[in-house]
């Protein structure tokens, strides 16, 4: 079986009283870590790692920590290469020995996370749970970030989508909502976590930018309602309840028959005032269609000419599209914050969450 020579790494310096040595074990000697924060291991991988063991052998060793009361060995980094070994029907592998290590030691489970971290398989949510556990054994956010070679934020990002509820866990593990949107949803409250998922399921965001604003949406609402010591829960159909409540009437949907009448008559007034400025922008829209038709050659004569050239006028288009941005995205925002606000149900400090999934049309009220 080939070998390499093996080398020490940072990770795999001993600590005080453990001492190192390397050695051939037989494989049926070697045991797993159960607190080994990796669970998923791909199987195709695996395959193929093993596939390159059966022609060349272990070219790399793994570690292991010695347990005298059994006289067998804990893998502390490797398991991926122990798995393949094993379907490979190697018989021992090439071991770096760690001799004198105590159960439960923080540092052995450090070498785990700092190897297996970061790792094409390893899960978001597995990186969470070995960060969760490293800070329970006495390290310090900015320890796990420092031992693990990661950022501060993506340490804490990690740590985060913790809160997702089951429901959420499994969507992200599946694969059905992509990391970065999970730790949005993480940020709201379980029960509207899993409502949010139907919603998402059911195709209601075209864009996985709307999703994340609505939930966004959602988390001030909650914050909002929780400081007036109620709270906020989606309702499971929230669009189509609060449409039936309002009778389809967009500003009965956002609350607006709610307010004193003085404020209604200003937002009527300014209302208009916007709505008359968002009808010249079909203006502005007409002049970029025909600059984008024209011949680029006869541009550049038109325009070579004019104060400031050619990049004067680019930089003013530049400076058009740059604010269309800005205002998709604020128009972004709004539509989930009415959304949100469509299926809004305000429940008293005493209700359950089980109670307001239950309310009917008629208790729809938004903040």
């Amino acid at each position: 079986m080939a070998t390499s020579t093996a080398t020490t790494t940072a990770a795999e310096k001993p600590a005080d009283g453990v001492k190192l040595s390397q050695k051939s074990i037989p494989i049926d000697r070697i045991d797993r870590d159960p607190d080994q924060p990796r669970q998923h291991f791909d199987q195709d991988s695996l395959n193929e790692l093993a596939a390159s063991m059966r022609k060349v052998g272990q070219l790399q060793p793994i570690s292991v920590r010695y347990i005298p009361a059994t006289r067998r060995y804990t893998i502390v980094m490797g398991e991926r290469r122990w798995r393949a070994a094993q379907i490979a029907e190697l018989t021992e592998m090439h071991c770096l020995v760690m001799h004198g290590v105590k159960d439960n030691d923080p540092s052995t489970f450090a070498r785990a996370v700092a190897e297996n971290v970061g790792r094409v398989d390893m899960t978001p949510l597995e990186e969470g749970k070995a960060f969760r556990r490293l800070m329970d054994l006495g390290y310090t956010m900015e320890d796990v970030a420092t031992v693990c070679g990661k950022s501060l934020n993506f340490v804490e990002l990690r740590l985060d989508l913790l809160k997702l509820s089951p429901s959420a866990q499994e969507a992200l593990l599946k694969g059905h909502i992509p990391v970065g949107l999970a730790w949005y949803v993480a940020c709201i409250s379980q029960d509207n976590q899993d409502r949010f998922l139907a919603r998402f399921a059911r195709g209601e965001f075209a864009t996985i930018r709307d999703a994340e604003a609505f939930t966004q949406a959602c988390r001030r609402a909650e914050e909002a309602q929780a400081s007036q010591g109620s709270f906020f829960v989606l309702a499971k159909d929230a669009v189509e309840a609060a449409q039936a409540a309002a009778g389809g009437h967009q500003g009965d949907l956002l609350g607006e028959l709610d307010l004193p009448q003085g404020e209604r008559e200003r937002l009527a007034a300014d209302r208009r005032q916007l709505l008359g400025k968002i009808e010249r922008l079909g203006a502005a829209g007409a002049i970029l269609a025909e600059i984008a038709t024209m011949d680029p050659a006869e541009l550049a004569m038109l325009l070579a000419g004019a104060p400031g050239g050619l990049p004067a006028q680019r930089m003013r288009i530049d400076h058009l599209k740059d604010q269309a941005a800005k205002a998709v995205t604020t128009l972004r925002q709004a539509s989930a914050a009415a959304a949100v606000r469509a299926g809004a149900l305000r429940i008293a400090p005493d209700a359950t969450a089980d109670t307001a999934a239950a309310a009917t049309a008629d208790a729809v009220a938004v903040a």
